[in-house]
């Protein structure tokens, strides 16, 4: 399979400490003969400093005293504005010289303008740059589509298009890209944010008057240092690696909002009187919506609408499930990440002909998710029945949606609240900003609440997570599916053969894997002879998505699960690649221990398991040629093994230039164990423990191996009659 040149730029490392990522990219559409830069070995200091058309941000950037930093090598990107451009803004201050401004205003223009990592226009294809600039924040992107004089350029923040005859200049330490006007990024808080966009008064003014509001004001944790941790090397199968800290520990919340006309239609749809003022019809609104969900809570005196900032009050409930206790930076980002197959983009490890790429996300409401699903399924060819994907646009995010017919003919029409990228201007004409340095907002066009049918209809599913989205630091800290997915690190010996090798750097070209102290991730403890470490995603790992977690040591690591819409019985289930590198783990579920300990060493085809009656083929089609009845038996046998083949919907990538597939269900090395078939009570946080139990240290020092987790309802993972099973998607 070809690179998809964008996915070298979409899986680097969080550049808040502007650490510097090595990444080779060609640049493409040379300039107009008059603008030529004929390469002279330039470094990025040299080309502002010989170009007086940019004296004015040259300037800027000796006063930041980051000049010695662009004469080093490295790779960065300049989104250079012309002096023309800074006078323009300079005017909006009242000012005439960049002299004027002080020392900190011209360190925040410099930083907002350059990146760690070189990006050309071409790979200019996603919603923001993929790496945060010297600031920690995103720069939105986009394609012009309407007007005349720009169409077909890229503009970046809705302000400052990036010039068709000066794009994509190269120095010897990165790519220059001239800009029309200066970026400037908020420096407020997501809670200022919502305040200033006037459309969302109604949704503002409840975070309010419940206390919501003071709930999402964490910025950074001041406690964290990562100078306080070194580097640990590991093995995990045959691969030397080494892992390091994170570089930050930020905090971060992801709102979706209705703005006030979703609000007004919806109280008139409802007949909800307004006459109290909306507040109060948002409080009424509210009642409709979680009244059945908190049957017992409708009699406390919480509830009434003179007590909003309750936690049982309807109100705040309903706002508080608004709220991602993530952050995410953009719509691309809210479902694993999207990379070029050889049949179209794809979310990476997602079967997009089956499936819609989803994740679930924890709330600000205790105890409840949000689920967020990608729409990808619908084609031309499979538009035979209406319920097929309803109305949805394909490629937008939906929330807590459910459109399916089921085989019993049962419909469900449970359309989700659409996610909408925010647009529009402020009231003093500048454009609306939705990234602030704790978080980011979306519209949505329908209200959004765990109400019953939430509960009970829309997430009485099967919820499959990656353990790099259960833990929300990953995301919120920028760590999720960052690095280049198709090349290893590697060495070529004198005999022409290839190993694998340990890049040595606190910032490889390839990107970081990443362990976890004791404490970094909130609800997890962590004893102090293990390492839990995060290995960076590759298309050739047989793990769902492309990464995966590990434990080393004498591991013994306790945490929180993600909670389940309604109380139950459930099956937890691991899913994870076997090796003959790795070791043995006991699980417990709330203390009590579950079963056998799991032998990662053992594949399906061994006797602990099925034998020779496994069927094979990593492309899944000796799998897909079989009858219905014949996966109906094969998933109850292994059911009663306590495991179950991997999902039909999974594969990974090889780099073939064909970019071929190779299915999960097909592998005996990767499958699903049951961990526990339990009650589960969803007002109470419930704990899973890994405890090594290897003889010795096993394999790579006791290595075992966490991909992804699954919380399965007994009204799913029952149905095990005659020709019946599971869906194996």
């Amino acid at each position: 399979m070809k690179r998809n040149k964008n996915i070298g730029s979409l899986l680097t490392v969080l550049s808040l400490l502007a650490l510097l990522l090595p990444l080779t990219i060609s640049c493409s559409d040379e300039p107009d003969d008059e603008y030529f830069y004929t390469f002279k070995g330039e470094m990025m200091s040299d080309y502002l400093k010989n170009r007086s058309q940019y004296s004015q941000f040259t300037r800027c950037v000796e006063r930041a005293q980051l000049m010695d930093l662009l004469s080093t090598y490295g790779h960065y990107t300049c989104l250079l504005p012309s002096d023309d451009a800074m006078m323009v803004f300079l005017q909006k201050k009242g000012l005439s010289s960049v002299d004027q401004l002080s020392t900190e205003d011209c360190d925040t223009i410099a930083r907002t303008h350059l990146l760690a990592n070189m990006y050309s226009t071409v790979e200019m294809t996603q919603d923001r740059l993929q790496t945060a600039n010297f600031l920690g924040r995103y720069i939105s992107t986009k394609v012009d589509t309407i007007s005349v004089e720009h169409r077909g350029e890229i503009i970046l923040e809705g302000i400052a298009y990036i010039s068709n005859t000066l794009k994509d200049d190269s120095v010897e330490n990165g790519i220059v890209q001239p800009i029309s006007a200066v970026i400037e990024k908020s420096n407020s808080n997501i809670a200022s944010l919502l305040r200033d966009d006037k459309s969302l008064s109604i949704f503002y003014n409840a975070l309010v008057a419940t206390g919501v509001i003071d709930e999402i004001q964490k910025v950074v944790d001041p406690t964290y240092d990562r100078k306080n941790y070194t580097y640990y090397d590991y093995k995990s199968h045959t691969w030397p690696e080494r892992a390091w800290v994170p570089d930050t520990k930020k905090y971060g919340y992801t709102v979706f909002a209705e703005p006030d006309s979703v609000y007004r239609a919806k109280f008139t749809d409802l007949g909800i009187d307004t006459s109290k003022g909306n507040l109060h019809a948002m409080w009424e609104l509210a009642c409709k919506e979680y009244d059945a969900v908190y049957p017992g809570d409708v009699s406390n005196p919480g509830h009434a609408y003179s007590d909003l900032t309750s936690d049982v009050n309807p109100l705040k409930r309903f706002m508080r499930y608004h709220i991602l206790n993530r952050y995410v930076a953009g719509a691309d980002d809210l479902t694993a990440m999207e990379m070029k197959a050889a049949d179209g983009k794809e979310g990476f490890g997602f079967e997009t002909s089956l499936v819609n790429p989803t994740d679930w996300y924890g709330t600000l409401l205790p105890h409840t998710m949000m689920k967020v699903e990608r729409m990808t399924r619908r084609k031309i060819n499979q538009l035979k029945s209406p319920l097929r994907e309803g109305n949805a646009v394909k490629g937008d995010h939906y929330l807590n949606r459910r459109y399916e017919t089921l085989k019993d003919g049962t419909e469900y029409k449970f359309e989700g609240a659409h996610v909408i990228n925010v647009t529009g201007q402020y009231e003093d004409g500048n454009d609306k900003v939705s990234d602030a340095l704790n978080g980011h907002y979306f519209y949505v066009d329908d209200i959004v609440s765990f109400n019953y049918n939430v509960q009970n209809i829309v997430q009485n599913v099967r919820m499959r997570m990656d353990f790099s989205a259960i833990f929300p630091e990953v995301m919120t800290n920028d760590m999720r599916l960052k690095g280049d997915p198709y090349t290893d690190d590697t060495r070529t010996n004198a005999d022409g053969t290839t190993v694998n090798v340990r890049d040595e750097s606190a910032t490889p070209k390839n990107g970081r894997n990443f362990y976890f102290p004791d404490g970094y991730l909130d609800g997890v403890t962590i004893s102090s002879n293990c390492y839990l470490v995060m290995r960076r995603p590759h298309t050739n790992f047989w793990s769902w998505q492309g990464d995966e977690w590990n434990m080393f040591g004498d591991y013994d690591i306790t945490f929180r699960i993600p909670p389940v819409p309604v109380s139950g019985d459930y099956q937890l289930r691991l899913g994870f690649c076997a090796i003959e590198t790795r070791g043995v783990m006991q699980v417990y579920f709330d203390g009590i221990a579950q079963g056998i300990p799991l032998d990662m060493t053992k594949y399906l085809d061994s006797e602990t398991y099925i034998g020779s009656n496994f069927v094979k083929g990593e492309n899944a089609t000796t799998y897909d040629g079989l009858s219905d009845e014949k996966k109906a038996d094969l998933q109850k046998v292994l059911k009663n093994l306590g495991a179950y083949c991997a999902p039909r919907s999974t594969y990974h990538f090889s780099n073939n230039a064909q970019g071929t597939k190779y299915y999960f269900v097909g592998n005996e090395r990767t499958y699903r164990r049951i961990l526990c078939q339990t009650y589960i009570d969803k007002d109470t946080d419930h704990y899973l423990r890994f405890r090594v139990a290897s003889n010795g240290k096993q394999g790579n020092n006791n290595e075992f191996m966490l991909d992804y987790l699954e919380i399965v309802p007994k009204s799913v993972y029952s149905v095990d009659g005659d020709g019946e099973m599971e869906d194996d998607l």
